[in-house]
Order: C-alpha cells, then sequence, then structure tokens
C-alpha cells in the first residue's frame, strides 16, 4: 500500500519506532538514523538475540539503519542529501534540537518543499510544557484519565502497556502522516506535524470530556459504567483467575443472567451494586476453565482474562495470522514477531528482515538511501 514511500527516522525506544513499524510493514522504505555515540535504550532491554533486544529488532523490522553523527559537517551533508529525496521525516527529540543542526522542517523545506515532517514529543512543540521531559505516566497524568482509572481502594492504576505512547504517539503520527501524503496528492505540498502524546490521551477521553464540558461533572474512581461503576467488572474464579463481564446491552444481559441461573437480576428494580455483589458470588463458585466452558457457545460478552502465554496458543490469534516469522537475511536466523494487526483484501504487509540487520556501512558515499528513486512528480523541489 506504501510502496514507493520514502521515510527518513530520526526516533527511538518506543512511540517513533512503533509509527514507522507500521509504515514499513505496508511497503514504505524507512532508513533509520542512529548515533554512533549514544546507544537508543529500546537495544538494551532483554532478552537479546545476537546482543541486541528482541524488542529493537521487531520495533526496527524492515528499516535500513545508519550511523550518523549530528555534530560532524559530513555526516550532517549526508543527512540533508537523503532528506531531499524523502517523503517523510520523523523525529522524536525535544523542541530545537533539529533546529540547532539545521534539520527542522523550515531548514528541509528550502531543499524539499514536499516534504511531511512530523515531530513526535510528550507535550508539543508549543505551550509551556514544551521542554519538559516525561513518560508514557506523566502524560496520562497530565491528561486527566489516570484521574478515574483505577479504584478507590488503590487509586490511579498503571496498565500493563505504555498507551500514551503507543495509542496517543504512534498511532496519531501514522494517522497524521498518512492524511498528509493524501493531501499531498491534492494540493503538491508538503506539511509540519506536530504530535504531542498528551494532547492525543486528552483528546482519547470524549465522553468523560464532553460530560464535564457540558455539566461540569468529575468522573472518580469507580464512578462511571466503564470503569468500575457497574457490573462491567472483573470477576475471580475459584482458582484466582479472572473472568471478564461486559454485558451492557439487555441482550447480553439476559443471556448472562440465564446463564448462571441468576434470572431474579433481570427485575429492573434490581441495583447495581446487587447485581456486581451477586456476579462476584456466582462466579467464585467455579473454576476459569469451567466457566469458560460454559461461556463458549453462549454470546453474552463474557470471556476469560488469559494470560499472555494463553493469548499467544488462542486460536484466535494463530487464525488471525498475527504471527510472522522474520529473517536476516545474511544468514539462515529466523524470529517469530507479532504481524501487523490490520488484513487488507487486496494487500498484504511485508516483513523484509530483522531490524538491525541492515546497515548502510559508508553513508558518505550513498546519494541516496532509498531505492526507489521516483520522486514525488508534483514537488516542487529545489
Amino acid at each position: 500500500m506504501l510502496d514507493g514511500v520514502k521515510v527518513l527516522d530520526f526516533t527511538s525506544l518506543l512511540p517513533g519506532p512503533f509509527a514507522t513499524k507500521f509504515l514499513a510493514d505496508w511497503g514504505a522504505e524507512v532508513v533509520r538514523i542512529e548515533s554512533p555515540h549514544r546507544t537508543d535504550l529500546l537495544k538494551e532491554v532483554p532478552p537479546k538475540v545476537d546482543g541486541t533486544s528482541v524488542f529493537y529488532q521487531e520495533m526496527n523490522r524492515s528499516k535500513t539503519l545508519a550511523y550518523l553523527d549530528f555534530t560532524k559537517e559530513s555526516d550532517l551533508d549526508v543527512i540533508k542529501r537523503w532528506a531531499a529525496d524523502a517523503d517523510v521525516v520523523i523525529e522524536q527529540f525535544r523542541p530545537g534540537v533539529m533546529a540547532k543542526y539545521g534539520l527542522d522542517y523550515e531548514s528541509l523545506k528550502q531543499i524539499n518543499s514536499a516534504v511531511i515532517y512530523c515531530s513526535l514529543t510528550g507535550y508539543g512543540q508549543t505551550g509551556p510544557e514544551r521542554d519538559t521531559a516525561g513518560h508514557d505516566i506523566n502524560y496520562i497524568a497530565r491528561s486527566g484519565l489516570a484521574s478515574y482509572s483505577g479504584t478507590k481502594q488503590s487509586g490511579p492504576m498503571l496498565s500493563g502497556t505504555p498507551w500514551a505512547d503507543v495509542a496517543g504517539g504512534a498511532h496519531h503520527s501514522v494517522m497524521a502522516i498518512l492524511m498528509a501524503l493524501y493531501q499531498r496528492t491534492v494540493s503538491g505540498e508538503g506539511d509540519y506535524l506536530d504530535i504531542s502524546m498528551t494532547d492525543a490521551v486528552f483528546s482519547m477521553q470524549p465522553l468523560a470530556n464532553q460530560r464535564y464540558l457540558h455539566e461540569q461533572t468529575l468522573p472518580g474512581y469507580e464512578s462511571e459504567p466503564l470503569n468500575g461503576g457497574s457490573f462491567y467488572q472483573f470477576y475471580e474464579t475459584s482458582d484466582e483467575r479472572y473472568m471478564a463481564v461486559g454485558s451492557l446491552e439487555g441482550v447480553f444481559f439476559k443471556r448472562l443472567c440465564e446463564t448462571i441461573g441468576r434470572e431474579d437480576l433481570l427485575d429492573t428494580s434490581t441495583s447495581t451494586e446487587a447485581i456486581t455483589e451477586a456476579l462476584t458470588e456466582v462466579f467464585q463458585t467455579k473454576s476459569l476453565v469451567a466457566w469458560k466452558e460454559i461461556f463458549a457457545e453462549v454470546d453474552a460478552c463474557v470471556e476469560p482474562v488469559a494470560t499472555l502465554a494463553e493469548a499467544h496458543e488462542d486460536p484466535l490469534f494463530q487464525a488471525r495470522g498475527m504471527f510472522v516469522e522474520v529473517t536476516d537475511p545474511d544468514s539462515s536466523h529466523a524470529q517469530t514477531q507479532v504481524a501487523n494487526a490490520v488484513q487488507s483484501k487486496h494487500h498484504e504487509p511485508v516483513y523484509r528482515f530483522i531490524g538491525g540487520t541492515q546497515t548502510i556501512a559508508q553513508p558518505e558515499s550513498v546519494q541516496s538511501p532509498f531505492q526507489n528513486n521516483n520522486n514525488f512528480e508534483s514537488a516542487n523541489k529545489k
């Protein structure tokens, strides 16, 4: 789908590499620029294969790597030459870093007026926090989301995956880049994209935000239908596992009550607290395996809480093709990785090679790192 799109990637850790991995999976040619003196910390996270983290190897699959030093004029010349041939530039530094080296949007658009330039940061390029450091927990905290995501007893709770980084940073970057690529086909112009992970998380709270804007009502822990304020909950089983009950709609709630033998809960006078208490007692009478068998043929939005190992063995993900073998073309080594989650009727994602295995050895001698040299035809490149 993205064959011919050329991406120059200056990102690190998780948000940016996750975004460019998505683009690479769908055919974009991604060239990743790393410092020869500063290691991407993602490389050091165990477990490792061939001395490099498997997380790094997946996040950067299908991306060609080049080591270039911003403090060397000769290396900056290489970067600028390559940027002149790029469709997309994406970076993840604090505001002002790329400008310091003449690699900001205003500088690069002088040599490539059609370039789409994406800056991905925690708090954005403008505003009072533009220079503030942060991580996923900080962005979620500042957005207000943590103030009602948790329990009354524990307060805010951490998630098992960094949603601000992935949904807020990576996914919003991909959406913005794809929109800009489409707009360029219409206008012939490039664009500058300013992605704030905190803005993104803030915007991903439509229910709470709109209620507050119109009623000044603040959500609290276990106060909303989807955050523990209803029977929409996780329920412990007799073997200390959990079942997830999402039977909000009447038809599903009816099937739930019939399946567990508690049709009395269908009485409209029954309080949410009473329903939750009853479900808590019922689910503790059987094991997770037993409940899984009971609900296997019942369409009631009730599912077991799987361990990650169970998820990997789940026929659902096997049937959906959510695992792929990615190779190192210079050896016989292959690595199992999680596939791209998008499925297309007419196109398939491509998994060219394990991240970090393909490096441009002498970048100074390479005019363009991209194999596809067909620049965007309507661009007014200088």
